[in-house]
């Protein structure tokens, strides 16, 4: 027999309208009590009885038992969250950065005070990747996680390899769609991206990473000369998140594009659709393919994980339990293809090996291997001269320094 679930949400955008959405068509024994929203004045398509701006109203109910909280604000929902589990409450969240920067500490209220926290709507939207991560991988040995996160950056390079739009058309028309923040900073940077990854990796190998020390590197610097150099090969150009054990002691974790080829799974993905690879030592290759963002999309994620907690489901975060040797670093060697303008910069990289050069023009790049870290400390000088920076080559050709 499930539990009945009085839920109250916290938010009631493009996703908590997709899930109420959701909810009106099935019966399920739940129930949604009551709606936290910021802005009184606008219009709603439900009645006013429903609606609170006082977030006391859902964590102080004591007929509430579940949370569901899909604001934009970090800090504020991370107090929203950690109110709720430390006072007996179970909650569902969609906030992949504030679970991101706080997961340490979300783990542990979990543990101490026997609540359960689900997040499967915060990573790539109705993807099932981290139940997948936590239950069908638990005994597996995992050699890389990568793939397309982010349905915003994906669109405009989609539009711009496609349709020969330029950067900011591309991005004009993904921020007129609702694809994009009208700051997408976030999005192109490859933060909302990063913040994914460190999520995802926690479930794959046990590791919470601090976010801040995961180098992200996005496609602002998109140019014409890139995508031709992309046509020109048979390659497409994607922005990757990928997290790799190197060893049995060393995980990397990294933001960039990346060209792949026509034999990679990546290479259809398209739009605003995510795609996620996972590189098992026994299942060996698979491919999680879905609608990485929208109302509808990340609102079933979002109801999946309510409906996992009727029965009283918990991440058991096994491979942290059982790993406890794992290190994360920067320290690695890895192919790019850095499209410049300076010659000021290729010295100061300091590339281990070119494999490629060439000049044309306004067009300049190499393709050589450099060690991230020498990436991580140019960022402001790679930025500065609008470089386009991309992972050119396959991840088993990525190890340790």
């Amino acid at each position: 027999m499930s539990k009945k679930l009085n839920i109250g949400l916290f938010g009631f955008g493009v996703v908590g309208q997709g899930l109420y959405d959701i909810i009106k068509t099935k019966h399920l024994n739940l129930e949604i009590v009551k709606i936290a929203i910021k802005n009184p004045e606008k219009e709603r398509s439900l009645p006013a009885h429903l609606f609170t701006t006082n977030k006391e109203d859902l964590l102080n109910n004591p007929e509430i038992n579940t949370i569901v909280e899909l604001i934009n604000d970090t800090e504020a929902a991370f107090e929203i969250v950690s109110r709720a589990l430390s006072t007996g409450k179970n909650v569902v969240s969609a906030s992949k950065k504030m679970i991101a920067l706080h997961l340490d500490e979300l783990i542990a209220l979990q543990h101490q005070f026997g609540t359960s926290l689900l997040y499967e709507g915060a990573v790539c939207g109705s993807i099932p990747i981290i139940r997948n991560l936590e239950e069908y991988y638990d005994n597996e040995l995992l050699h890389s996680i990568s793939g397309i996160f982010n349905g915003s950056s994906n669109f405009i390079l989609s539009k711009g390899f496609n349709e020969n739009l330029d950067y900011d058309t591309a991005l004009k028309q993904a921020q007129d769609l609702g694809f994009a923040e009208t700051d997408p900073t976030s999005d192109v940077g490859g933060f909302d991206a990063k913040y994914k990854l460190v999520i995802a990796a926690a479930h794959a190998y046990g590791l919470v990473t601090d976010p801040d020390k995961v180098f992200n590197l996005g496609i602002q610097n998109l140019s014409a000369n890139d995508l031709q150099y992309a046509r020109e090969k048979n390659l497409k150009i994607k922005l990757v998140p990928i997290a790799k054990e190197l060893d049995d002691k060393n995980v990397a974790l990294f933001v960039l594009p990346k060209f792949v080829n026509q034999q990679e799974f990546l290479y259809n993905v398209e739009n605003e659709y995510n795609g996620v690879i996972v590189q098992a030592a026994f299942a060996d290759q698979q491919f999680f393919f879905g609608k990485g963002a929208g109302g509808h999309p990340t609102g079933s994620a979002v109801l999946s994980d309510i409906a996992a907690l009727r029965y009283g489901y918990q991440y058991e975060y096994k491979k942290a339990k059982e790993r406890k040797d794992l290190n994360f670093t920067n320290d690695i060697l890895l192919t790019i293809y850095v499209r410049y303008q300076d010659e000021a910069l290729l010295q100061t990289l300091n590339f281990e090996h070119i494999n490629e050069r060439y000049y044309s023009g306004n067009y300049k790049y190499v393709i050589g291997k450099i060690n991230l870290q020498n990436l991580i400390a140019n960022e402001v000088l790679i930025a500065s001269d609008k470089a386009f920076v991309a992972f050119a080559d396959q991840l088993s050709s990525i190890t340790k320094a």
